[in-house]
């Protein structure tokens, strides 16, 4: 019976270094917990810009009416709103991601796990981001919305088989919350808050306690 015990062990330990080497396991918790912090902050400034009543039911026939200068000033103003949103919260997740993966003694994080990662991830998200710039185009705002989280729920996916496991569920919830902001399409801004702000939280703490708090 020892002697089985130490083979059980020895083999999960080299279970576990093939794991390290493969996947890219340093995503901190407080990354999805800023990220979600973020995105409920450029909502606010997204919903007290463009009047109250867009955060409860987005007049798009009120914004069908106005001329090509005030829909062009709404689309640029969403964009550099989700711009100013995405550059912050690559920032504090790389932020908190390299002091995770310094406090378990990793060293560098830019290596072969991360490199796919990122290339497994960039490929949908390319795509989702060149696509909502076509649906901006064409004034099709409302549909930039749920089209942002289906993609961004894609890219999950697709990046969950080289980080943690946990992360394909969060896409899961993106890409269901997604198609139900298609055929609701005056609360999108409420479904995005949802999507990137609530959700990232509530992930981002159940992975803090689940991952981090216990090795802290």
């Amino acid at each position: 019976m020892p002697e089985s015990h130490e083979h059980l062990q020895t083999l999960t330990e080299i279970r576990s270094l093939m794991e390290r080497s493969s996947k890219f396991l340093s995503l901190s918790g407080l990354s999805g917990l800023s990220a979600g912090l973020i995105a409920l902050v450029g909502s606010i400034v997204v919903y007290t810009q463009l009047q109250a009543d867009w955060l409860r039911v987005i007049n798009y026939d009120r914004l069908a009416v106005y001329d090509d200068a005030v829909r062009d000033s709404v689309k640029s103003f969403l964009v550099i709103a989700a711009l100013i949103v995405l550059v912050t919260t690559l920032l504090a997740g790389t932020y908190f991601t390299v002091r995770k993966a310094r406090r378990q003694g990793l060293g560098n994080v830019w290596n072969t796990s991360s490199q796919r990662l990122l290339w497994a991830m960039i490929v949908p998200l390319v795509t989702g981001g060149v696509f909502c710039l076509g649906l901006l185009f064409y004034d099709l705002i409302w549909l930039t919305f749920p089209a942002t989280l289906i993609f961004y729920g894609l890219a999950l996916i697709n990046g969950s088989k080289h980080t943690l496991r946990d992360v394909e569920s969060l896409g899961y919830c993106e890409i269901g919350l997604g198609l139900l902001s298609v055929f609701l399409p005056g609360y999108n801004l409420l479904t995005w808050a949802i999507g990137f702000g609530a959700l990232h939280i509530v992930y981002g703490l159940a992975m803090y306690y689940k991952y981090e708090r216990t090795s802290a």
